[in-house]
Parts: C-alpha cells; sequence; structure tokens
C-alpha cells in the first residue's frame, strides 16, 4: 500500500514538469498571438511580424498537438505502443522541430532582402500576403519531408524512457540511416544559414552608419537616410530577430547533434536524448515572451533610458564651438540632429550666387594743396 502511494507521488511529481511547460507554452504563445493581432496597422502589414505571429501559431500547434500525448504517458506507459500514435508523435517531434527553423531562417532572409537588397525586396513585392504564401509553402515542404518515415523510409519507435516517440536514429539499414543524416543535416543547414544571415544583416548595418556618419549632411537627403538606418521599428526587429534566432538555435542544437551522434556511434544514451528533446520543446515556451517583452512600448521606454544615460555622461564634456557646423557625436539624439541640419543650410547655398562682400577700409587724410 506504502510503496503504491509512493509510486503514484512519483508520477504526479515527474508528470508536473511536462504539464507546467504545456500550460506556460499556451499561455505564452496565446497572449502573443492577440498582441500581435492589435498591433499597429504597419506592424500587422509588415512581413517580418506576419512570420513572427505565424511562428507563435506554429509554437501554439506544436505545444497543443504534442503535449498532452507526452502527458498521456505518464498516466499509461503503454500508450506508445500503439504503433499508429507512435507514428504521429515521431512525426509531431520531428514536423516541429524542423518548422521552427524554417520560420526562424524566413525572418532571417527576410530581414537580409529588406536591409541589403531593397530594390529587390521591393520588386518582389515582400508583403503580409507573400509572408502567407511563403508560410504555406514552408509548411507543405515540411510536412511532405517528415511524412517520410510512415511511407517506409525510417521507422518510428517509443524511446527509452518511454515518453516519446522518435525516429529509429540507431539503425544499421541504410534508408533509415540516410534519412537520419538528411534529417540532421537540413536542421544543420538551416541554422547554418540563419546565423550567415543575422551577421551579414548586422555586419551592413554596421557599415551603413559608418558611411552615413562620414558622408556630408544635405537637407534633401540627409533625414531620408537617418530614418532608413535608426528608425526604432527597424532596430526593434533586429533585436526580437537575434533574441530569438539564439533561443531557437541554441535549443534545437541539441538535438540536432544527438542525431548525428546517435547515428555514427550506434550506442544508447536516453538521457542525452532526453535533455536534447526537453530543450527542442523548450522553444515553444520561450518564443512568445521574447516578443511580449521586447514589445515596441518597452523597447522605447529602455531606449530613452539609454538617451538619458548617454546625455548624463556627455554633460560633463564641454563642447568645442567649432562643432557648429560638422555632424554631432551624439548622432543618435535626432533633436540636435535637426538643429544641426537648419545650421547647416548656409553650406547648402548655390556657388553661383554672388555675394556682396564690403570691407572696411581706414580713411585717409585729404591732402592739402598750397596755394
Amino acid at each position: 500500500m506504502n510503496d503504491t502511494h509512493g509510486t503514484d507521488d512519483g508520477t504526479v511529481a515527474t508528470m508536473a514538469v511536462p504539464v507546467l511547460m504545456f500550460a506556460v507554452g499556451v499561455i505564452g504563445n496565446t497572449i502573443a498571438i492577440v498582441a500581435l493581432s492589435r498591433s499597429k496597422q504597419e506592424q500587422k502589414s509588415s512581413a517580418f511580424y506576419s512570420l513572427v505571429c505565424g511562428l507563435a501559431v506554429t509554437d501554439l500547434l506544436g505545444t497543443c498537438l504534442a503535449s498532452p500525448i507526452t502527458i498521456a504517458t505518464y498516466l499509461n506507459a503503454k500508450i506508445l505502443e500503439d504503433r499508429h500514435l507512435c507514428e504521429f508523435h515521431a512525426f509531431l517531434l520531428l514536423f516541429f522541430g524542423v518548422l521552427g527553423l524554417s520560420i526562424t531562417c524566413a525572418m532571417s532572409a527576410e530581414r537580409y532582402l529588406a536591409m541589403c537588397h531593397p530594390y529587390t525586396y521591393q520588386r518582389w513585392g515582400v508583403d503580409r500576403r507573400f509572408a502567407r504564401q511563403f508560410m504555406f509553402l514552408i509548411y507543405i515542404a515540411n510536412v511532405v519531408f517528415c511524412c517520410f518515415p510512415m511511407m517506409g523510409m525510417a521507422n518510428s519507435i517509443p524511446q527509452s524512457s518511454h515518453t516519446w516517440c522518435f525516429i529509429d536514429w540507431r539503425t544499421q539499414q541504410p534508408l533509415p540511416a540516410t534519412y537520419s543524416f538528411l534529417y540532421g543535416s537540413v536542421s544543420f543547414l538551416l541554422i547554418l544559414i540563419t546565423i550567415v544571415l543575422n551577421f551579414t544583416v548586422c555586419g551592413t548595418l554596421i557599415i551603413m552608419r559608418r558611411k552615413t556618419v562620414q558622408r556630408p549632411v544635405t537637407r534633401g537627403s540627409a533625414r531620408e537616410r537617418w530614418k532608413a538606418i535608426s528608425s526604432g521599428a527597424e532596430v526593434q526587429m533586429m533585436i526580437v530577430l537575434m533574441v530569438i534566432s539564439v533561443v531557437v538555435l541554441g535549443f534545437s542544437a541539441p538535438l540536432v547533434v544527438r542525431v548525428f551522434v546517435n547515428q555514427i556511434t550506434l550506442q544508447d544514451d536516453f538521457q542525452a536524448d532526453l535533455t536534447a528533446i526537453r530543450a527542442a520543446s523548450v522553444n515553444a515556451i520561450l518564443d512568445p515572451w521574447i516578443y511580449i517583452l521586447l514589445r515596441r512600448t518597452l523597447f522605447r521606454k529602455i531606449r530613452v533610458l539609454c538617451k538619458r544615460v548617454c546625455h548624463s555622461r556627455q554633460g560633463a564634456v564641454s563642447a568645442s564651438p567649432q562643432r557648429s557646423h560638422v555632424y554631432p557625436e551624439n548622432v543618435w539624439d535626432t533633436n540636435k540632429y535637426t538643429h544641426v541640419l537648419e545650421a547647416m543650410r548656409i553650406s547648402t547655398i548655390s556657388p553661383q550666387v554672388p555675394v556682396m562682400v564690403t570691407y572696411a577700409t581706414k580713411a585717409r587724410p585729404t591732402p592739402t594743396h598750397l596755394p
């Protein structure tokens, strides 16, 4: 009797972790979807935030479909012995794992086109509708790719903990082993492309900012260049993208590593496999809270605080009088930047306009004529 009571307590305590992850994932993704749907019109119509909303919907679907099966295994350990249910659970883990990487890569590609190839971005008409169509293609491609095990290319088996199913990634059969390497290679390629695109966009922003600082200021183009490079919306998009990329890639990489390690070594390390699949499940929990915490209102407050800190540091340094007609050092202060543009109007006068210059001469004494 005591043993049964102790076993029930252990089961409840163990089951509390997936139940808590399920609840936090559902609540967080629901809040993120509502916040995105109620955001400003320019955000809702942008391709980037359409992809962010698609990622939130994907995480919500993955949590609602896969987590209940995992929770049910703690109540009945033999539930995954059903072959069809095991194949379905393996499909869900394969599908939502590579789908999150695909959407993150698409977000990086959208920012890359917008910042590095703006003419191509405009010519292709990348907008909300384009993002939705591209998301549909991503879903179709990943569904077909992850259905290969059900078609006989690989076998789906319960793992050693009997709480989740996945492909047989320690098989010596040529075709299933080929699919394991193919799945790991596709995931690794998506991670690599995302990293390269993000570094390229960040490097482009740094180069553009340096060129803008060094370029002479003109009345017609300086303000437009400034708004295009340092606008709060663009900076916020890059921050959201970088944080989401770090979370998705960081928590998805262990599962990709385990795919290669298991298929190469053929050794069973169920604890490492369980840790890797749990880390991949954390993506659906953290992703929505990244956008919630990095919303535009909070981002503006952080930006204002940074400006105050910069102003307090620069207040101790006395400005030189020769800096009234040059580019200001604090380029992030738009008010000072406006005053400089007004002051620079004297340098935009056409050189063809004649300028009358008068010189003050000393009066010469009138010569006195002798009679």
